[in-house]
């Protein structure tokens, strides 16, 4: 007979090992020797201890599920309760035991992961629904489209949760979406409609436009224009590419109207700044009239400046009021010496100034007398009284000699 540690060979034949709960058969060996026999079986102990090492490295250092694990487990442990090997099988049924409570304790921190996971996914897709049904009601059409498609790719790229719970989600999340692009399309289409409706108007004042560029009145088409560019901004944008075309027309048309208008007003102005020229060399005639001395002579030749005045036309307005201010002041000292002329002449007017000068004066030497007496005999206050009405008379006396000088004496 022949044994070890673990296990020994009887008379017959028949291997056992020693466990826990006393000596267990492990087969029969008669090809060979009691040694070899037991060293056949130590070798079948030593491969599983192998499977179990693997198995172990396995758990702790891969994602194996734990129903793998499980299955492998009981694989293993199958081998060892069967009793085919020699070996310390209560040493590796307290390791497969062990194996058993760190798969376990795996799958509950997997399941809490999963748990964490799960209750972490269904936040972040309220989140993203909360949001999408923000952005429905938002009216910035481009950011909120490219938000709501962002939104998409995170969802995609979430956990999935329970039926009814993901279900219920994306339905919400799905009408937000919906909502949206039905608002954004109801938008673009009115749009569409209101820059259809000003291609139309836009069309017509670009066609009237069109119409005045050839017109010479100048005034009244310039006026015409400003309407129509208020017009054209209260109109609204067409699309782009009828816009940029029928603005093209519309400023063509304008610039060929005001290019006219600009070099007939140049060729104007140049005229113009020639008369005024003009007009100021006779004004410069005309001053030299003054002051009159020959006042029949001075008439004749202001009427033929005034004659040669009006035929030489248009000034620039801006020097209007200047130039003819001059002829004007000049015109004013004519009427001025006509009317010292006619005073002077006039026989009635002489004798009447001369009427009340001599009226005058006999009052003037009256109030003198009557101050004399009154001061002679002492009555001061009547005096200063007659005083105050001689000054007053004195100064309508002063200006009616005056006005008789201007008559010759």
């Amino acid at each position: 007979m022949s044994s070890d540690p673990w296990g020994r060979v009887d008379e017959t034949g028949t291997v056992y090992v020693r466990t826990a709960d006393g000596e267990q058969v492990v087969g029969s060996w008669q090809a060979g020797s009691p040694e070899e026999a037991l060293a056949y079986f130590e070798r079948k102990y030593e491969g599983i201890v192998v499977e179990i090492g693997l198995l172990e490295r396995r758990v702790k250092t891969t994602d194996l599920s734990a129903k793998d694990a499980t299955t492998a487990i009981e694989h293993l442990r199958g081998q060892v309760d069967e009793h085919h090997a020699v070996g310390d099988l209560d040493a590796l049924r307290k390791r497969l035991d062990a194996l058993v409570a760190t798969v376990d304790a795996r799958r509950e921190e997997r399941k809490a992961q999963k748990a964490k996971q799960t209750d972490e996914a269904k936040h972040a897709k309220e989140a993203l629904v909360v949001e999408a049904e923000e952005l429905a009601q938002s009216e910035q059409w481009r950011s909120a489209g490219e938000r709501l498609r962002a939104l998409v790719d995170t969802w995609k790229g979430l956990p999935r949760l329970d039926r009814k719970s993901d279900d219920e989600l994306w339905h919400r999340f799905s009408h937000a979406r919906s909502a949206f692009s039905k608002r954004r399309k109801a938008h673009f289409a009115s749009l569409d409609a209101q820059r259809e409706e000003a291609r139309k108007v836009k069309e017509k004042l670009v066609v009237e436009a069109e119409a005045l560029s050839g017109s010479t009145d100048w005034g009244v088409t310039a006026a015409r224009y400003r309407d129509l560019m208020t017009d054209w901004k209260a109109a609204g944008r067409a699309q782009r590419e009828a816009e940029d075309d029928l603005w093209e027309r519309f400023r063509g048309a304008q610039d060929v109207f005001f290019a006219a208008r600009s070099g007939v007003f140049a060729e104007r102005d140049a005229e113009q700044g020639e008369n005024l020229k003009l007009k100021e060399e006779l004004a410069v005639e005309a001053e030299k009239l003054v002051p009159v001395k020959d006042l029949k002579a001075a008439r004749a030749a202001f009427r033929s400046l005034n004659e040669r005045w009006e035929a030489i036309g248009h000034v620039p307005r801006d020097a209007r009021p200047k130039v003819e201010g001059r002829m004007q002041a000049v015109e004013r000292a004519l009427q001025e010496a006509e009317e010292s002329e006619w005073r002077r002449t006039n026989p009635e007017a002489r004798a009447r100034a001369a009427g009340l000068t001599g009226q005058l004066q006999a009052a003037v030497d009256k109030l003198r007398t009557q101050i004399d007496s009154a001061r002679a005999s002492g009555n001061n206050a009547r005096a200063d009284k007659l005083a105050r009405e001689l000054e007053g008379r004195q100064a309508l006396l002063d200006q009616a000699l005056k006005g008789l000088e201007e008559f010759g004496g």
